[in-house]
């Protein structure tokens, strides 16, 4: 039986890193891409985050036999794309957006097998939340978790109680669909 060849997770997520946990990998490498994420003018967030996850397996290194695996997770409100939540101020207003209201966590995984094919597979999940209270909003915020992150969210901590309906994978919203990653890993031999 042929060795199992070395896998680069091409991301600086430690949540990436634990979701490949879960289903018994553990990469090689890592090593965290440097691309431009900006929207292109009239893009698509499913094409959007089908782009970023591409664009962020080619921009890593990899050695001959390697595989590289990289993920994007982008909020989606009707056809906009909302920002990761870089300052409290845009937490904020993106809590307030998603207040009460269905969204799109679209979560796009692309793996680089040893011969250089890339392959892409994209979740899309429907997430709608409670009506926010303000204090709620703020005591979100207050806690930090959500800071950084796509939508201003971490569904797998405090926000998850805000979370009325969910249709899709869980493992998406955090940041990498498992159901999608473990078939592309199996594709490119990394897992059997």
């Amino acid at each position: 039986m042929p060795a199992r060849p070395a896998l680069v997770l091409a991301s600086s997520s430690p949540r990436r890193r634990d979701l490949l946990a879960r289903i018994g990998v553990t990469p090689d490498r890592i090593d965290s891409p440097d691309i431009d994420e900006t929207p292109r003018k009239g893009e698509t967030p499913r094409a959007y985050a089908l782009r970023l996850a591409a664009e962020k397996a080619a921009a890593v290194a990899r050695a001959p036999g390697e595989v590289v695996i990289a993920g994007d997770t982008t909020i989606a409100l009707g056809r906009r794309i909302l920002p990761p939540a870089e300052t409290e101020a845009v937490q904020r207003d993106l809590l307030a957006k998603l207040s009460g209201r269905r969204h799109h966590a679209l979560s796009a995984v692309c793996v680089i097998d040893a011969e250089g094919r890339a392959r892409t597979r994209l979740a899309d999940t429907v997430v709608a939340f409670k009506v926010l209270s303000q204090r709620e909003i703020d005591d979100y915020v207050a806690c930090g978790e959500g800071l950084g992150k796509a939508g201003g969210y971490a569904i797998q901590g405090r926000a998850e109680a805000f979370v009325r309906f969910l249709q899709g994978s869980h493992s998406g919203v955090i940041g990498l669909p498992l159901f999608e990653t473990r078939a592309l890993l199996a594709t490119a031999g990394v897992l059997g």
